[in-house]
């Protein structure tokens, strides 16, 4: 219950790659080169509507789909590659108004070429030799089509069903302003680890090798960079001094607010992320279990740990929810971390294939199990232990419905206000969970509430 399956895209963070290589959650192009700038070559369309084909199929993840693709087609440069993952996140976000501007010949070739016209602005004299007529007469047709008047999810580029959970608690200007947000690609987030050098340290170190970057907003060791700058060689990550996390998901870790010497469980710790996070605010003291139940992600979990200099981290594969290592821990933690299997429906700046590929029926699945997931890991809080139930999801059934059903369930357990949590901490927040979302904190969508255990 607690894995991800192939239909849901986690989170996590995507690794550092230089700018010109795939990167999950969208391409960057080589500096000062986009899709509005360049010359398009009719290869570079064929290649880009090939892999859409396969896409747009929506067995996998994109980012798997066209993983695939370019180990297929191993020919194509940088550029090509570039181009190519460009094209198709470009019109995965953009894929209702797409469609009804091509109408009835919305082939994959007729959605790069919309795409190029109307959303990046390329001209018909960017398009290079080889073009044949049917083509640039498209192009050219496409440019000046009138769109017509359309209703919030085809505004939003959202399926309707999703249009209308968000309706429910949100205005149709709120919708619209966090679906372009949504639409637009997301920033590249490092975290400090703070057993290393502090969060200042970094930038002043990265703006000296001419890496453009601030200090984040809201995590204390964040830091936004400009640009998708290729670091997975630079010393700095080499030696562990920062990993690649979005801001919203560090807030996580300060919410959990995990103390020196104490037990504390990673519940659903994935590639680990998080888990670094918290040891790094442990300072490596205490005792702090990752569980999953994937082999792979924990194993991709072993360099990470072994750059960040943390000993007290210690990887644990389970079967299930009630794997006997889970009922060995049962009322002895002091912090436990479910970062629950979620929609991801607050990733789609980096995944924006999953608001096609979820529907209402997959969402009812997995609010069981994140209420099975939450059940489960409650069981190991201590009592005056504090629980952490967190997703990057969106919607109101996989977050405050779970929160709400559980509290209601679990008497002995009570809602700890986030803004208090994290105020003391010096981060700003409002309410009595953290609600993160683009429009409003450029960070990924994220929903988190903290919870305690009465002694």
């Amino acid at each position: 219950l607690i894995t991800r399956s192939v239909r849901l895209k986690s989170h996590k963070s995507p690794p550092l790659v230089p700018a010109t290589r795939f990167l999950t959650g969208g391409e960057t192009f080589a500096p000062n080169e986009s899709p509005s700038t360049m010359t398009i070559t009719p290869a570079q369309i064929q290649s880009a509507s090939q892999a859409l084909r396969s896409v747009l199929r929506f067995d996998y993840p994109a980012d798997s789909v066209l993983s695939h693709f370019f180990r297929d087609f191993r020919e194509l440069g940088a550029r090509d590659r570039a181009f190519v993952a460009e094209a198709v996140y470009g019109v995965l976000r953009r894929k209702r108004t797409l469609e009804r501007l091509c109408g009835e010949r919305s082939s994959t070739r007729h959605l790069v070429l919309a795409w190029l016209a109307r959303v990046e602005g390329t001209t018909l004299r960017q398009l290079g030799e080889g073009f044949h007529g049917r083509d640039t007469d498209f192009f050219t047709e496409i440019k000046g089509r009138e769109l017509g008047e359309v209703g919030l999810a085809e505004a939003a580029d959202l399926p309707d069903w999703l249009a209308e959970r968000l309706s429910a608690f949100m205005s149709p200007d709120e919708v619209l302003r966090l679906a372009q947000s949504l639409n637009r690609p997301a920033p590249l987030d490092l975290r400090a680890n703070p057993l290393k050098l502090d969060r200042d340290a970094l930038v002043d170190k990265l703006k000296a090798d001419g890496v453009g970057c601030a200090p984040g907003r809201f995590s204390p060791l964040a830091v936004r960079l400009e640009g998708k700058p290729a670091l997975q060689k630079h010393p700095l990550f080499l030696d562990g001094s920062f990993e690649v996390q979005d801001e919203g998901s560090q807030l996580l870790g300060f919410l959990l607010q995990p103390k020196r010497g104490e037990m504390v469980v990673d519940f659903c710790a994935g590639a680990g992320g998080k888990t670094l996070l918290l040891g790094a605010l442990m300072r490596n003291t205490g005792r702090l279990y990752a569980f999953d139940v994937s082999d792979k992600r924990l194993t991709n979990l072993k360099p990470r740990l072994a750059r960040s200099g943390l000993s007290n981290v210690h990887p644990a594969r389970i079967e299930h929810e009630r794997d006997q290592k889970i009922k060995r821990l049962a009322g002895k933690a002091d912090r436990v971390l479910v970062d629950a299997p979620c929609s991801g429906l607050g990733t789609l700046r980096r995944n924006p294939d999953l608001k096609w590929r979820q529907d209402e029926t997959s969402v009812a699945e997995l609010t069981v199990k994140q209420a099975a997931i939450l059940d489960a890991a409650a069981t190991l809080v201590r009592p005056g232990g504090r629980l952490v139930y967190a997703t990057c999801s969106l919607l109101s059934a996989e977050n405050d419905d779970i929160v709400a059903a559980f509290l209601e369930k679990h008497p002995d357990f009570s809602l700890l206000p986030a803004s208090a949590v994290l105020g003391k901490q010096g981060i700003a927040c409002e309410g009595d969970v953290l609600r993160l979302l683009p429009h409003k904190h450029n960070t990924d969508g994220f929903f988190a509430a903290a919870m305690e255990r009465k002694a």
